[in-house]
């Protein structure tokens, strides 16, 4: 995967960094840390400049944000307690969990939109109990990108600090992408069978 992002970020520029990183957040699994510290290292190599960088890429995942809240705004709670019910060992949750949450949300949501854009394995699935509380569509977008930018900021400086001093950057980057894919792995399947309903009882 890493050959292929970087293959269209050096064919695409900046229209590459944009469309990666709205899939980033709809077809997982492309890592923005991949995508904008690749986009670092171009920087450092002066074949790309700060600012168009961190705009596409903040266009980018916020789109693809969107996209997810769009799809669960429409969906709503009610929709999704049938499937909840049935899939709750995988989804690792039932129904009063939902409820919870969503009761959460709509007393901290902005801020929990916001918080999210820093932790990888929740950035992307935040927009959807986003949707499903039927949050604000400007209020999510204007914490979406703010979160999404600082995010984009830091992964940028970190892949410029990496080109300027290491000729494999992008192997490092690389490597580092599929270690953090198999702990996501790793600690899913570990959810998944160490979990229990709270009745004692799993669905089948």
């Amino acid at each position: 995967m890493d050959e292929w992002v970087i293959s269209l970020i050096e064919g695409g520029g900046y229209w590459g960094i944009l469309l990666l990183m709205a899939l980033e957040n709809i077809v997982p699994p492309i890592p923005s840390e991949l995508i904008m510290g690749v986009a670092g290292i171009a920087m450092a190599h002066g074949r790309m400049d700060f600012a168009p960088v961190l705009l596409a890429g903040t266009l980018g995942s916020t789109l693809g944000n969107y996209v997810l809240f769009l799809m669960a705004d429409r969906l709503g709670y009610e929709r999704l307690k049938p499937f909840v019910d049935r899939w709750g060992r995988w989804l690792t949750m039932e129904w009063r969990d939902i409820e919870r949450a969503g009761q959460f949300f709509r007393r901290h949501g902005r801020w929990v939109v916001f918080v999210m854009r820093f932790m990888p394995m929740f950035r992307s699935i935040v927009s959807v109990p986003a949707g499903l509380a039927h949050m604000r569509h400007l209020t999510f977008l204007i914490y979406t990108a703010a979160g999404a930018a600082i995010w984009n900021t830091i992964l940028i400086m970190a892949g410029s600090w990496l080109g300027r001093r290491f000729s494999e950057a992008e192997t490092w980057i690389g490597w580092a992408t599929v270690v953090f894919a198999v702990v996501a792995a790793v600690w899913y399947f570990w959810r998944v069978f160490t979990w229990q309903p709270s009745s004692g009882k799993v669905e089948d």
